[in-house]
């Protein structure tokens, strides 16, 4: 574990608490995650800061749009929630002999078609992560649901 990062981190995360900055913990514990981590983090504010443009373009109300973002939680903590399940999955499988991988290291895209794949699967999970929260807006005579205290 890099502790000097982390203690940068924690020094970061107080210093934005103390600026009310809306998100600090991202950059707190991006200060030690690795990039591939904090990319993903990066391009789900990304899905997010879009799926907030669409619900202002549809001129949603105050309810709509706290429908919006608790549909939103949800959505992205069953994809994470998913993506782990997955991990110990492929994780389990390592184990089986004729699943293991070979002894080079991989070679990111030396195919095309993972590239080509990955662009196609990541535009689902934008189409996904903004309009399967914007479906859950709901009425605007609805009240807004209840929402924690920060």
């Amino acid at each position: 574990m890099p502790w000097a990062l982390v203690g940068v981190g924690v020094f970061f995360g107080i210093a934005m608490i103390m600026m009310q900055v809306k998100s600090p913990m991202l950059v707190a514990v991006g200060m030690y995650l690795p990039f591939g981590t904090t990319f993903a983090i990066f391009v789900g504010g990304v899905f997010r800061t879009a799926g907030d443009w669409v619900a202002r373009r549809r001129g949603f109300n105050e309810a709509q749009i706290a429908r919006v973002e608790n549909a939103g939680v949800l959505t992205a903590s069953g994809l994470i929630a998913g993506e782990a399940m997955l991990g110990l999955v492929w994780a389990g499988l390592q184990f089986v002999p004729k699943w293991k991988a070979p002894n080079h290291p991989p070679q990111f895209f030396s195919d095309p078609s993972y590239l080509i794949g990955g662009m196609i699967m990541l535009a689902g999970l934008a189409a996904l992560m903004i309009f399967l929260p914007i479906s859950a807006s709901g009425d605007p005579s609805e009240p807004a649901p209840p929402t924690a205290m920060m």
